[in-house]
């Protein structure tokens, strides 16, 4: 066998992971779909002026479905699966953390709170893409977007016919 035949084999051993169509074509849509889902809540934040836009909820969507994909792909035992998504729960609550700010003389004004649940959702949505639960994931985007795009149209028109409240300070925008 000649170098070159070794290096060739050397790279197809490499690529392995996706070892038929039907392999690959699963693992396209499975992050294709979590980038996509994660492009749609993070275009909705973006319209808002927030700083966790397009791109972070993409890229915490697919990192969020690759971190439970490979796992899966290894043949990793549901026990272990669990300790996997435990770690990627805390480490995007990590993440969020950083989103949050505390603002004013005694810091009650809070900023950044739906940023940060939006952010973890997002990871959320991820993982059931990365482990096969597209409906549920399209579900949850769905119900995440309403909550992001319609709640505040609602809470407005409640607050116009209830009145303003004395102290509304607290609250975040």
């Amino acid at each position: 066998m000649s170098w070159r035949d070794e290096v060739l084999d050397t790279l197809a051993s490499e690529f392995s992971d996706a070892s038929d169509v039907a392999q690959l074509t699963r693992i396209v849509l499975r992050l294709t779909l979590a980038g996509a889902l994660g492009f749609v809540l993070g275009f909705e934040r973006e319209q808002q002026g927030k700083a966790a836009g397009v791109r972070t909820h993409m890229l915490v969507a697919i990192g969020s479905a690759m971190f439970v994909l490979i796992p899966q792909q290894s043949g990793i035992v549901p026990a272990d699966m669990s300790r996997v998504i435990q770690g990627l729960v805390a480490g995007v609550g990590f993440l969020c953390a950083g989103t949050i700010l505390k603002q004013g003389k005694d810091e009650s004004h809070v900023q950044g709170l739906t940023t940060a649940a939006g952010l973890w959702m997002t990871a959320a949505i991820g993982m059931a893409c990365g482990l096969g639960r597209e409906v549920t994931a399209v579900v949850s985007a769905l119900l995440a977007l309403a909550v992001l795009a319609l709640v505040p149209r609602l809470v407005s028109v409640i607050e116009r016919v209830a009145g303003p409240k004395k102290n509304d300070d607290t609250r975040e925008r």
